[in-house]
């Protein structure tokens, strides 16, 4: 299948829309439930899903394997609130998405979505994310890795539809962030000042 330059920018989004869309369409829909913070212990589990996702250091082994570039890097320079959900200053970086992992029943060593840093003229894995939309999520707040899954919250524009409500945890396996392992922004991670690519998330929610 041939792309039109002009369309490959919307080729992402194209690919999380009928993910989604593939997933929903075969799950039934149940009521949407609040989060909680959990208080357990990390889970032995982060030690294999570390080692299981350590290939993926190689960009191009994620795209092998499915994964596919959102392009834009995630950066919160003044931190947000979205709902329940905080976001403290900081980047969540380039989100690589695989829709064929996205599911009621998460798998720690197939996260929907990797993290990547720019840094020079390299991608450089720092973490990973757990993704569950509400409507597969049977009415509970997922967990993994003795962690509940932040959410429910909207989808976060540009990237994904703000209407694709889901639940998430990001886990920073490679980029030490200074506020916790779980934290959905890391301060330490930078996006490039000034890139076309960098899109920036605040308490308004414009981006630019």
């Amino acid at each position: 299948m041939r792309i039109h330059p002009a369309h490959a920018r919307h080729l992402p989004y194209l690919l999380l829309v009928v993910g989604i869309s593939l997933v929903v369409s075969s799950s039934p829909s149940r009521a949407q439930a609040t989060s909680t913070v959990s208080t357990a212990a990390p889970s032995p589990d982060l030690e294999t899903a570390r080692t299981a996702l350590a290939k993926y250091s190689d960009p191009l082994a994620a795209v092998r394997d499915g994964y596919f570039s959102t392009l834009a890097c995630m950066d919160f320079p003044s931190g947000m609130t979205d709902g329940t959900v905080e976001y403290p200053p900081g980047a969540m970086g380039v989100h690589f998405l695989n829709t064929a992992n996205i599911g009621p029943k998460l798998d720690p060593t197939k996260p929907q979505v990797l993290i990547y840093e720019p840094v020079g003229d390299k991608l450089v894995l720092a973490g990973a994310e757990w993704f569950v939309p509400v409507q597969v999520a049977g009415g509970v707040a997922p967990t993994i890795f003795g962690q509940t899954l932040a959410g429910p919250m909207d989808g976060h524009e540009p990237i994904m539809p703000v209407t694709l409500r889901h639940y998430d945890l990001h886990v920073w396996f490679w980029k030490n962030n200074p506020r916790g392992m779980f934290t959905s922004t890391n301060a330490n991670l930078k996006c490039r000042p000034g890139s076309p690519y960098t899109v920036a998330f605040g308490p308004d929610h414009h981006h630019h």
